[in-house]
């Protein structure tokens, strides 16, 4: 009796695991394991390596750095309090309770949908790094590394968790319907406004627009371009959080149109220039692949294509209208190219996802919603994101100023940020 009591508790215990087992989907989990570390690939060392090119030699350690400690400190606000507030459940849908304060509950047997919880969370941190990280490029080669921590530290907080929870953790954006797969409102406008205040608040560097500021190392800037590109399966893919045909075709349409918008801006300079640089057809590649984000769950290939081109070419006058028209130094072109594209890929989304465009149809708008009713409510969260990640990125600016300098001074920045701040040299030849 005692050896079948102990075969039954036996077979009791095997049934349990096995259940938990079909509970928790072993081929969704290791995509999103794999999701989780492209998309931490792309801010290092792919971010890092792409704005680091970019800058002049003097500056080269300083935007290594930035990037960096930003994946820390992004990494231990996540933890602590970040995840909560953009996750955890709230009755206001504007920012998300403390439940999940510590990642509180997120133990080895809990799971979200089914997958771990701890994986979910682990895969939204690689995002919450990436997208203060993106800001850099509005205030490079001239805003003091302690105000870039203090400030990237409170507008996590402030802005990119109450978005996020706005569109993705039960907020009022979702339940209005709004589109965005992978983060054109969440990642991408609230980083390009964010970069674009931060600019008109620090000023333009010494020397702008007059003086020719070129980069320092354009090969460093295509090896963090190709990290991007491949990067960028994880973030667009990975957002489906299954290996299914969702994220196989998120990954196609993000492909495509980063390819459609390399060459869209590679025909702008070519034209207009005579010659197509290098820098052109890296910044197409990244501007279609910030405008097919929010869009990449919800469009088939050839609304893809379409929206590829649109961002090549759009992207590429705002930062004509950026940089020679209105005289703002946005560095490394963040609001033109991710805050512009965002934009339009989130209003794109509401054409092209619709099933009624023949060879660009997408795959279908939800029960109700033409595309017009649809692009008002896209219209809504591009307005809402822009108004309030612009206010709150002015009000910290502000409040930063008043405990610390925000930027170096005139002789700090001639000599590099490199020395001034670190103490180090990028190169020693």
């Amino acid at each position: 009796m005692f050896k079948f009591a102990l075969w039954a508790c036996a077979l009791m215990s095997i049934s349990g695991v096995a259940r938990a087992e079909e509970a928790l989907n072993g081929g969704n989990t290791a995509w999103i394991l794999t999701s989780t570390a492209l998309v931490l690939f792309m801010t290092l060392p792919g971010l890092a390596l792409f704005y680091g090119g970019l800058v002049r030699a003097k500056n080269i350690l300083s935007v290594l750095m930035q990037c960096f400690a930003i994946a820390c400190i992004a990494s231990v606000l996540w933890l602590l309090v970040g995840y909560t507030m953009a996750f955890g459940e709230a009755s206001n849908g504007l920012v998300g309770s403390f439940d999940h304060i510590f990642f509180a509950g997120l133990t080895e047997q809990a799971l979200n949908g089914d997958i771990p919880a701890s994986l979910f969370a682990l895969f939204q941190m690689t995002f919450a790094i990436i997208t203060p990280a993106l800001i850099i490029g509005g205030f490079a080669e001239r805003m003091r590394f302690s105000a870039v921590v203090i400030f990237s530290a409170l507008w996590l907080l402030a802005v990119y968790a109450p978005v996020t929870h706005w569109v993705w953790g039960g907020g009022w954006l979702g339940e209005m319907g709004l589109l965005d797969f992978a983060g054109g409102t969440v990642v991408h406008i609230t980083a390009g406004v964010a970069a674009l205040v931060a600019a008109l608040v620090l000023g333009p560097r010494k020397g702008f627009p007059t003086q020719p500021m070129p980069p320092h190392n354009l090969t460093m800037t295509v090896c963090g371009a190709g990290m991007l590109w491949v990067g960028w399966f994880g973030f667009n893919g990975g957002s489906a959080l299954a290996a299914n045909g969702d994220a196989a075709m998120a990954m196609t349409v993000t492909h495509i149109s980063a390819a459609a918008g390399s060459l869209a801006w590679m025909a702008m300079e070519w034209i207009k220039y005579g010659k197509p640089s290098v820098l052109g057809i890296v910044t197409g590649m990244v501007a279609g692949l910030g405008t097919i984000t929010p869009a990449s769950g919800f469009v088939g290939p050839m609304g893809a294509l379409v929206i590829g081109l649109s961002a090549g070419v759009v992207c590429y006058y705002a930062t004509q209208l950026i940089k020679r028209k209105l005289k703002i130094d946005d560095s490394l072109d963040v609001f033109p190219v991710h805050g512009v594209g965002g934009i339009l890929g989130t209003l794109l989304a509401a054409v092209f996802a619709s099933a009624e465009l023949g060879i660009f149809s997408g795959q279908g708008l939800a029960d109700g919603m033409t595309i017009g009713s649809q692009f008002v409510v896209q219209a809504t969260g591009v307005v809402a994101t822009f108004v309030y990640t612009a206010v709150v990125t002015w009000i910290l600016l502000k409040l930063v100023s008043v405990f610390v300098d925000l930027r170096v001074t005139a002789d700090e920045e001639t000599q590099g940020l490199d020395l001034v701040l670190h103490d180090e040299r990028g190169y020693d030849l």
